[in-house]
């Protein structure tokens, strides 16, 4: 009598939808479910490898011996192998034993669809289940009113491995995060926090994105329960949830996804497109039904058993190209002649329209590097589906310019004045995030330059600048400080710097400008529109002063932003303005709590009836050093 018992989950309709590549919850039918089958409990198995000649499970129920509970193909040839054992309980370690057709290889895999793993270097899958009593219903039932594009978006990357660390440097917990992130992002007002790879993944070094475990949060911070806690309590202090979430590519280690069953299953089998150069690792196969369905299914899986709010997909740029880094004779073509990869295109496309019309309140973010047309634009009229995309552009141009000496500013205005040529095309995301503070790049703060003071005011002034430019932001971890070191994913944030004025100073300009994001209605009501937005004066190149103006629904919430490039104080500094009445200063980043110099507009300031710069009204301004100012017109 053999041990496994032949058992199936998968209807006729769920074969036909899986070869098809539409089954989008493949999680309820392949991996390891806990069930009760004829009054016994226990758990069935479902594997898909079809060029296996047979599929053991191994695991600690029975001593990891090939043969022993060997699963049943279906006779469908969809190529998934199943079977119910009896008795095998929840924390269970298990692996596939895989006897492929191909040359009689045998492979031990990890369940491509387990929702829990053992903790790295261990790399067996673990029985778990997906039960939590979720208190997060308020922000669920009001989620698009947080999440929509017309609303503040602050996001705050976090990569959780080396945002605080306990004693010995050990990792802190799911649960710890659960209250120490959570009290610490509240506190600092950002409206979501974006974690870097948090799906299973074996190597350090690769912050997270290099997964093996993709259906499971990793266990080095706890179990899968632990992560639903922290989620739940990101929602209940008001705050939404983005992962990081990595289609693009994964890694070749045994226990892996490459070469599962003897052949290319997951991986597209030409090299020259299912192996990525600089990563050193395989490529998923677009094209193919089975892999466009694992795919989708882990979208929709996070989305709907994590409550997470938004996906922010890595290296969309290397998912499109075809010759992306790669030399001539190492791609091909396709079937226009061109170097885009249209299997690609339409699995994005598919992916967006299956997120956003199953999620109400979602967003779906592309990491973009090129000019990519349309990647935020919807399906229905050739877009990719995106909510938004990354501004690349707008942040090497940025930090291009503030790394130069302020006397060679006025040369190279249009570094920073560039980005409105096309800051519209796309629903633009600004970022400074992680890969901007490694490498050698040194920190954000460590780049801006002149001696100790400047440095700040530099950096004060980026990050007041990215706040006042049209789109939403996101700021990584320590940033928020100005932490002087790069980033080190092994060891915690340098939290110390806190007693120092100027770091303190920077937390507390970050404070206070996403109050002011979140409650100036010009500043994110049409931050993708170009009627949000309007230049007063981009070309005083001589000074290194840049005007604009602000706009919300309503005009009376318009803002007007004045930016000094310089360390000079500029006294009696004219701008045209639209309309009479007065300008009252709302945001200065030169106060004295941000460590600044306290040069300020103490009085509000009269319009006069003095054309100027093409306008019927003007004003003069006095504007502190290396600072952004922002008035309001009364």
């Amino acid at each position: 009598m053999s041990k496994v018992i032949s058992h199936s989950l998968f209807t006729d309709f769920d074969i036909n939808l899986f070869k098809a590549g539409k089954h989008f919850r493949l999680y309820e039918k392949l991996g390891a479910h806990l069930i009760e089958l004829n009054g016994v409990q226990g758990v069935y198995f479902a594997v898909w490898a079809p060029t296996a000649h047979s599929v053991s499970v191994v695991g600690d129920f029975n001593f990891w011996t090939q043969g022993e509970h060997e699963l049943y193909v279906r006779w469908d040839s969809s190529g998934i192998w199943e079977g119910f054992i009896p008795n095998v309980e929840k924390g269970t370690t298990y692996k596939y034993k895989i006897l492929s057709n191909n040359g009689g290889l045998v492979t031990e895999k990890a369940d491509p669809f387990a929702f829990y793993c053992e903790k790295p270097p261990h790399t067996a899958s673990i029985v778990w289940d997906l039960n939590h009593k979720w208190d997060d219903s308020k922000w669920m039932k009001t989620r698009k009113e947080h999440n929509d594009l017309d609303k503040p978006y602050s996001v705050y990357e976090v990569h959780l491995g080396s945002w605080k660390r306990g004693e010995g440097n050990r990792f802190l917990t799911y649960i710890e995060f659960a209250e120490e992130l959570v009290s610490y992002v509240k506190e600092m007002g950002f409206t979501h926090v974006e974690f870097m790879p948090i799906m299973e993944y074996p190597y350090d070094p690769s912050w997270g994105y290099q997964l093996v475990g993709y259906f499971a949060p990793t266990s080095r911070f706890g179990n899968p329960q632990d992560f639903m806690v922290l989620v739940d309590k990101l929602h209940q202090a008001g705050i939404g949830v983005i992962l990081d979430w990595v289609p693009s590519h994964f890694p070749d280690d045994a226990h892996g996804l490459g070469y599962f069953d003897g052949s290319n299953l997951y991986e597209h089998p030409d090299r020259r497109k299912g192996y990525h150069p600089d990563w050193k690792s395989l490529v998923f196969n677009y094209g193919r039904n089975e892999v466009r369905s694992f795919l989708i299914s882990n979208a929709l899986f996070w989305l709907q058993h994590y409550h997470v709010d938004a996906l922010r997909v890595d290296a969309v740029a290397s998912m499109l190209y075809l010759d992306y880094s790669r030399n001539d004779g190492e791609w091909e073509a396709n079937i226009f002649g061109g170097n885009e990869n249209l299997d690609t295109i339409s699995f994005l496309k598919e992916f967006n329209e299956v997120v956003y019309s199953n999620f109400e309140g979602v967003q779906t973010i592309a990491e973009e590097s090129t000019s990519f047309p349309m990647v935020s634009r919807p399906t229905s009229v050739g877009g990719l589906g995106f909510g938004m995309k990354w501004m690349m552009g707008w942040m090497h141009d940025t930090l291009k310019y503030f790394q130069k000496e302020t006397v060679y500013r006025k040369y190279h205005q249009n570094d920073l004045t560039f980005s409105m040529t096309y800051a519209f095309t796309e629903n633009f995301m600004l970022p400074l995030s992680h890969d901007e503070v490694v490498y050698g790049k040194k920190s954000i703060a460590d780049r801006m330059p002149g001696d100790e003071w400047q440095k700040f005011a530099n950096l004060r002034l980026l990050y007041s600048y990215m706040f006042t430019h049209p789109g939403t932001n996101l700021l990584f971890m320590g940033c928020e400080f100005g932490q002087t070191g790069e980033w080190n994913f092994q060891e915690s944030l340098d939290w110390h710097l806190l007693q120092y004025p100027v770091h303190n100073g920077v937390k507390e300009l970050i404070k206070d400008l996403n109050k002011l994001y979140k409650s100036e209605p010009a500043l994110h009501q049409k931050q993708f529109s170009p009627e949000g937005f309007e230049w007063i004066n981009y070309s005083d190149h001589q000074n290194a002063v840049l005007s604009y103006i602000r706009k919300g629904n309503d005009p009376k919430d318009d803002l007007i932003v004045v930016c000094n490039f310089t360390q000079l104080i500029r006294e009696d500094y004219r701008i045209g303005v639209p309309k009479k009445g007065k300008l009252k200063e709302i945001f200065n980043s030169d106060l004295e709590k941000y460590n600044g110099s306290n040069v300020l507009n103490k009085e509000d300031l009269k319009i006069e009836s003095s054309p100027y710069g093409g306008r019927d009204y003007s004003v003069d301004l006095l504007l502190p050093p290396l600072s952004v100012t922002v008035f309001r017109i009364l």
